[in-house]
């Protein structure tokens, strides 16, 4: 299983290396879905993970990384198909609810993992981004500068102050968190989360919008397998608690990754290996998020 987490994150940090392909731009109104729904129509989970919207984000094909935008009306996510040949690719796709139609969108070949800022301003791509103009469209897809253009990042979160929270994925498939404050509207230095997080196998972390709790994923003593999902939350004196993990009905043998929470608090979005080790599925699940809250400190 080592061995297949290893491959999985060298195949993320190569596609955000690898040059960007001409968008497709290929849009199609999905009428399965009912009109005017959140979460695309779907039945609310409990505290038992599910699938996310089978048949239509979740299939037996590879999917991977999904958030929705802070007004709910967009959701966003990476998944594999078939080229005319046969030869698999990874696209960025979003369903966007346009007059109370939800529409289906293939953005472009991949670009990074997505997640939207929480004033939705900016859609972060790993190490790239693209902004919202005046008329609500993105643009093209820019590079962080200095001091973040020389780090190898596969996901980077934002809070509502602006804080960048990111993984640090080095060659020797080891990874840390790092984070950075927006000081006088530029970008301190990068600074190492501590040893509680980071044990040399910590990656794609989510950073609460209000910097309460952070979840990442790592693979550690104690865990219920292969990477396990964790979280800690912020202290009185402002440091980081010890990372707890979220249990054994989020986590399995199976590798769990790349969580966040929806903008409206309610749902917690997280990535799992389905099926054999040898031909095992990436899958978007979905849970209620108090499974958060029955761990946070009273």
């Amino acid at each position: 299983m080592r061995n297949h987490i290893i491959k999985f994150s060298v195949l993320v940090f190569l596609f955000l290396l690898i040059a960007c392909k001409a968008e497709k731009s290929k849009t199609k109104e999905n009428d399965s879905l009912p009109e005017d729904s959140p979460y695309l129509g779907q039945k609310p989970p409990g505290f038992i993970p599910q699938p996310f919207a089978p048949g239509i984000i979740t299939t037996p094909n590879w999917e991977y990384s999904g958030v929705f935008s802070p007004d709910m009306e967009e959701f966003y996510f990476l998944r594999e198909v078939a080229d005319v040949e046969g030869n698999k690719e990874q696209e960025f796709v979003v369903f966007k609810n346009d007059s109370n139609k939800w529409h289906e969108t293939v953005i472009s070949s991949r670009k990074g993992q997505p997640f939207v800022s929480p004033n939705g301003k900016t859609i972060h791509l790993g190490k790239r981004y693209m902004e919202r103009n005046k008329n609500d469209e993105w643009s093209e897809v820019k590079s962080l500068d200095t001091p973040f253009k020389d780090l190898p990042i596969m996901r980077l979160t934002a809070s509502s102050k602006g804080t960048y929270f990111f993984d640090e994925f080095k060659q020797d498939f080891t990874g840390d968190i790092r984070y950075s404050r927006l000081i006088d509207g530029k970008y301190e230095q990068p600074k190492l989360l501590s040893e509680k997080i980071n044990t040399g196998k910590s990656f794609h972390p989510f950073i609460a919008p209000d910097e309460s709790y952070l979840i990442f994923d790592s693979n550690r003593e104690g865990g219920y397998g292969d990477s396990d999902l964790y979280i800690s939350f912020r202290q009185q004196n402002d440091s980081w608690g010890d990372p707890i993990n979220l249990g054994d009905k989020i986590n399995t043998k199976a590798w769990e990754a790349s969580a966040s929470v929806t903008p409206d608090g309610k749902y917690l979005f997280f990535n799992r290996i389905v099926g054999s080790k040898e031909d095992g599925n990436v899958d978007i699940f979905w849970v209620d998020s108090q499974v958060i809250e029955k761990l946070r400190p009273k």
